[in-house]
């Protein structure tokens, strides 16, 4: 059939709103050992260790999912791909190691942001760019906007089957409370409730009640404008919730919702949102709070803890093949959170009039996207294309299945005369002068993930530097054999002395947070694996220099003689000046050798 009825006549279920993608019944037993017999015999062959699940939130039930694989599998290592917002936790019951590590993605990121200078881009960028609050100028009301239109199009067939059951359960009811209900009152009620979940979906009715709230119900209910017909919005969320039974229909309408909600938290923060809402672009990455980026390190090493007390195991990544920028650029990014003024002012003297500027909000983040990339080959080509997927995901002017050629063709002519002609060079000039924190970033991006708590995942071909933007450009070919340089030189240290010294990292393993004195003492972020390895790194080191540098501040060291394992022939002990730990590069890794 043609490809546009999918928005309203699908009749199977679907990789969220990709029809090609048709959803399989991996629940079914039947199912579930044809679609994985070949995983299974690579596993008993030895050919691959562990497995990693994509979207365990688009299965029916993801619990009993993973169980019959930890079984099928005799408990190999299983991470999952599970996007946790902010304070939730994945489910304890869960038969795994822990998710893909996108939650500790957010927490490295956030350690390089200055949440005071956020706030002062956030302001800088509301006056260069003046996007209207649900179209860019509010995080959570770009949000809620996005989730409407991804309801009522992208996601109009689910709406329709979740309307259509909750009508069937409510017409057959022997209630009358839910027989009194039109079909188009439970259709709002549904819109409703799921565009104002914070998370992408509950599982089971245990956590349902948390995470689809009464505060959202009483939010919800202020959609209709006769107090009786909101009623709706109680019974679709007494649903939800399972106080009206375990029938087939009622199981089939909290699996379908649930199911549901994670396709539209995806598609409408990530695929939508993430490239409307743009004051700072290393912020609006999977798994990310673009409305609260910044992490203090009291919030990291209090989420270190409970990843080692809980899910030792879990993974670690900053940079994978959905990452919207990888972490060396995002790590320039996170450098304009210091320096939100000057960054104003080289964008000023960049931009003359608006001539050509297709749309400000654009030219905002087209500049940024220049400024994290740096200079690299085939620079036009690829900030070209990753800024028509850009507008075409943010869908204000265009969009991937309605585009407007004059506007494209704007956006084109743009990169090529502004962010990659001369003005760029501007740029790339107030970029150089940044060189020295921007590496910093992303040698303290790199050492903290290699060594906080969990399995650390290393993409292929960031173990050096590696500038990518969003797919396809972060799926190009490695090229091996080229010099790494530095942070080549800190992975392979890291690397070898987790290898040579895995007890200090494994399950049994402990976490300890240090803490420096001294005035620099809140750009030195420290910590202690099992009282033999301590990893120390700079953060805002920019807003540091400008403070005088550490000017005395001292760490103190764990009992015991260290040396250094990225600067060889260096010791340490005690009390420790910060500087002199910091000598020949910004992050520093000690190894325990004696008492």
């Amino acid at each position: 059939m043609w490809w546009r009825l999918a928005r309203t006549e699908l009749n199977y279920r679907r990789f969220f709103s990709i029809s090609e993608l048709i959803g399989v019944r991996v629940e079914d037993p039947e199912v579930f050992e044809a679609t994985h017999a070949k995983i299974l015999e690579l596993l008993r062959e030895g050919v691959i260790d562990g497995l990693r699940v994509d979207h365990p939130d688009g299965l029916a039930d993801p619990e009993g999912y993973l169980r019959r694989l930890h079984d099928a599998t005799g408990g190999r290592w299983t991470v999952v791909e599970k996007i946790l917002s902010d304070g939730e936790p994945l489910p304890a019951s869960w038969p795994v190691a822990g998710t893909t590590g996108y939650d500790a993605l957010r927490q490295v990121d956030g350690l390089f942001t200055d949440p005071a200078g956020f706030d002062q881009l956030l302001a800088l960028y509301r006056r260069f760019a003046a996007p209207q609050t649900d179209r860019g100028g509010d995080w959570d009301a770009t949000v809620r906007r996005a989730a409407y239109k991804v309801l009522t199009h992208e996601l109009a067939a689910e709406t329709d089957r979740l309307t259509r059951v909750a009508d069937r359960l409510c017409a057959t009811s022997p209630e009358p409370a839910l027989r009194d209900r039109a079909p188009w009152a439970l259709r709002t009620a549904l819109q409703e409730l799921l565009v104002r979940m914070r998370v992408y979906r509950p599982y089971g009715t245990a956590d349902a009640a948390a995470v689809v709230t009464e505060e959202a119900a009483a939010e919800a209910r202020l959609a209709f404008a006769v107090p009786e017909e909101a009623g709706a919005v109680d019974v679709v969320r007494d649903l939800v919730l399972g106080r009206y039974g375990d029938g087939p229909a009622h199981v089939e309408f909290r699996t379908r919702f649930a199911q549901t909600a994670s396709a539209l938290r995806a598609k409408s923060v990530e695929d939508t949102a993430f490239y409307r809402y743009v004051p700072l672009l290393s912020a609006t990455e999977v798994g990310g709070d673009p409305g609260d980026p910044a992490v203090s390190p009291e919030r990291f090493h209090a989420y270190c803890a409970r990843v080692r007390r809980d899910w030792p195991s879990t993974g670690t990544v900053v940079s994978t093949h959905d990452t919207k920028r990888s972490a060396d650029v995002r790590a320039a990014l996170h450098v304009l959170t210091e320096c939100p003024q000057r960054w104003a002012d080289v964008l000023a003297e960049v931009t003359h009039s608006g001539e050509g500027v297709p749309d400000a909000q654009l030219a905002w983040a087209a500049w940024q996207t220049v400024f994290g990339l740096g200079a690299v080959e085939d620079a036009e080509e690829r900030v070209r294309g990753a800024l028509l997927k850009h507008v075409r995901e943010a869908g204000l002017y265009t969009s991937w299945t309605e585009q407007e050629p004059s506007y494209e063709e704007a956006v084109e002519r743009f990169v090529a005369a502004g962010p990659c002609g001369v003005p760029g060079e501007r740029v790339a000039a107030f970029r150089g002068s940044l060189e020295a924190h921007v590496s910093a970033n992303v040698l303290g991006t790199a050492l903290v993930q290699l060594m906080m708590p969990g399995v650390p995942d290393v993409y292929q071909g960031t173990e050096r530097e590696f500038r990518a933007l969003v797919d396809p450009d972060n799926r190009r070919g490695v090229r091996f054999g080229e010099g790494g340089g530095v942070k080549e030189e800190v992975t392979r240290g890291a690397l070898r002395l987790r290898s040579r010294r895995a007890d200090v990292f494994g399950a049994a393993g402990t976490y300890e947070p240090l803490v420096a004195e001294g005035p620099g003492a809140a750009h030195c972020l420290a910590f202690a694996r099992s009282g033999e390895v301590v990893v120390a790194v700079t953060r805002l080191s920019l807003r540091l220099a400008e403070a005088g540098g550490w000017r005395g501040t001292r760490l103190g060291l764990p009992a015991g003689r260290w040396v250094d394992v990225l600067d060889g022939g260096r010791s340490f002990g005690g009390d420790t000046p910060v500087a002199s730990l910091f000598g020949r590069l910004p992050v520093a890794l000690l190894e325990r050798v004696g008492d």
